[in-house]
């Protein structure tokens, strides 16, 4: 499916531009308006977490399908099948967004710390006004490579796997999981299937891009320690998931990840990725990009000799 690497080279060389109709923003407002719509009706805890339930296979299915009957439709219209399923696979792949907005912080930091503080509420979920310059590189490391297996290495993969369809309903169960699977007392209920639903989508995928990392960076980064690391410290993370590209990319870099952070006022604990052979500075947004890519690059060879194998 040459479609895929196409997608993958448009997503680097352009990203996601605000003004383009992307699916995913319309996966958000959807999500937006169901728990809008649940909470008039679901008024107990109980009934939240129903109503939690409800919306995971409701849009699981959509996504699915939408595309699913769109490409059915066309698939006898060759140029326009090959143009239509690029596009959908490209919406589902976020390694060019992550690397703009990751260096927006980086280029930030090099002149004012507020405005670093600014750009980086935009790609994560924890209380950003009152950290310093270590905590703005930390969260912008931890960021980058969690999502290196949700927004590149996932997608990739269910894509691989079933296509566009399946990419679709992948990014809508990992959508959902950000904009509702929160602990706080505010999404604790209605939040409770749409986080299960995102563990279990990324199981394989989180483990697999904490290996692609380490397996792609040998003679650049500490390939042993990113090993060694993602499997002493998997469980330091309150995600079954999350710890195993952290875990990578803080052996890989000899430096340590994770603890408190403040998310809508209250403070979560978190234990330490990692062990602290030197401090994290502003360059380690720029490797960790790299890891990214190198894990993204490698999965998609690998891809290729098995469609070529097989």
């Amino acid at each position: 499916m040459i479609e895929l690497s196409i997608a993958a080279l448009i997503d680097v060389a352009i990203g996601d531009p605000y003004s383009f109709p992307h699916p995913i923003k319309l996966m958000g407002n959807i999500i937006a308006f169901e728990e809008k719509a649940a909470r008039k009706v679901a008024k107990t805890p109980q009934a939240l977490k129903v109503a939690g339930f409800i919306i995971v296979v409701l849009n699981i299915l959509m996504a699915y399908f939408i595309p699913y009957f769109i490409l059915n439709a066309i698939k006898g219209y060759k140029i326009i099948y090959f143009i239509v399923n690029t596009y959908f696979l490209y919406t589902c792949i976020a390694a060019g967004c992550l690397h703009r907005e990751a260096m927006k912080i980086y280029r930030a930091l090099l002149n004012n710390v507020e405005d670093a503080r600014h750009k980086l509420s935009y790609i994560v979920g924890r209380d950003t006004k009152n950290l310093d310059e270590h905590e703005i590189v930390r969260a912008t490391v931890e960021t980058v490579a969690e999502n290196a297996s949700d927004g590149v290495i996932a997608p990739i993969l269910f894509a691989a796997i079933g296509g566009a369809p399946l990419a679709f309903a992948y990014k809508m169960t990992n959508t959902m999981d950000s904009m509702l699977g929160y602990l706080n007392e505010t999404y604790r209920h209605i939040g409770f299937f749409p986080a299960k639903t995102d563990d279990v989508f990324n199981f394989i995928p989180a483990r697999l891009t904490g290996v692609l990392m380490c397996l792609s960076s040998f003679f650049r980064f500490k390939v042993m320690d990113g090993l060694r690391i993602m499997v002493r410290d998997r469980k330091n993370h309150k995600s079954p998931n999350c710890a195993y590209p952290e875990g990578a990319t803080a052996g890989l870099l000899g430096v340590q990840l994770g603890g408190d952070n403040v998310y809508f006022g209250e403070v979560m604990k978190k234990p330490r990725i990692g062990d602290k052979l030197r401090e994290l500075n502003k360059d380690d947004i720029k490797r960790t990009i790299e890891i990214m890519y190198r894990a993204e690059a490698l999965l998609l060879i690998i891809y290729y000799i098995l469609i070529g194998v097989l």
